[in-house]
């Protein structure tokens, strides 16, 4: 059993958004399924941190989880920015249950045990985000991660934090959650979010804690190995 991530999928058949429109996004879905079902295997585990699918609402993401849910592997997901079709835990269980996507699970106040890792997160949220509204935003984040953490650690102490969103990049640092990152000693970070002309802001150590990007463009839409 091992483990992958890979972010920012920005599926488009219930929303018909493609994203070749963007350079190096050419053929994409085709790309990742074959480079996917190559690398992992049935028994393997993917964590998808968010910008899954294009659509609003979860009856038009069936086509998009139907990709997904023939693709190799169990899958955990979480939200992102681009993912307004997200809606109450209940809610998508309750889907992904009625549609017989019984291997996509969702990361949210919560945490997963693969193998010898404990598999914890939250969105996060953006990066230059000043306003009320953001603060009540980014500590809501801070509480759900906090929340995710406290359950990975009834299942292991080998835990590893996806976000969405980095918690530093460039000169901005979201000090709420990196707090929480130090105080559970978490080592390492898996995020999305940042695509190719973002790059270079990227960081990938801060304080002692190694910071992976995952988006699928910059992994050349092939899982990242992570166990």
């Amino acid at each position: 059993m091992r483990l992958f991530a890979i972010s920012d999928l920005h599926l488009p058949f219930g929303a018909n958004k493609p994203m070749d429109i963007f350079g190096g996004w050419d053929n994409y879905t085709e790309r990742l399924y074959e480079n996917w079902q190559k690398i992992v295997a049935p028994e393997d585990t993917v964590v998808i941190p968010g910008d899954i699918s294009w659509t609003l609402s979860l009856n038009d993401a069936i086509p998009d989880f139907e990709y997904i849910h023939r693709l190799n592997g169990e899958k955990i997901i979480l939200k992102g920015n681009h993912d307004f079709w997200w809606s109450t835990a209940s809610k998508i269980n309750e889907f992904l249950s009625e549609n017989g996507f019984d291997d996509i699970r969702i990361l949210h106040n919560n945490a997963y045990k693969v193998g010898n890792l404990v598999v914890c997160g939250t969105r996060g949220w953006v990066y230059d985000g000043t306003s009320e509204f953001d603060e009540k935003v980014i500590l809501r984040e801070a509480g759900r991660l906090r929340t995710s953490l406290n359950a990975g650690l009834k299942l292991g102490d080998n835990i590893i934090v996806f976000l969405h969103y980095p918690f530093v990049y460039g000169d901005y640092l979201c000090e709420e959650i990196y707090n929480i990152l130090k105080e559970y000693a978490v080592k390492d970070v898996y995020f999305g979010h940042i695509h190719g002309n973002g790059r270079d802001k990227i960081i990938s150590e801060y304080d002692g804690i190694r910071l992976h990007n995952i988006s699928s463009d910059l992994l050349s839409f092939t899982p990242k190995t992570v166990l």
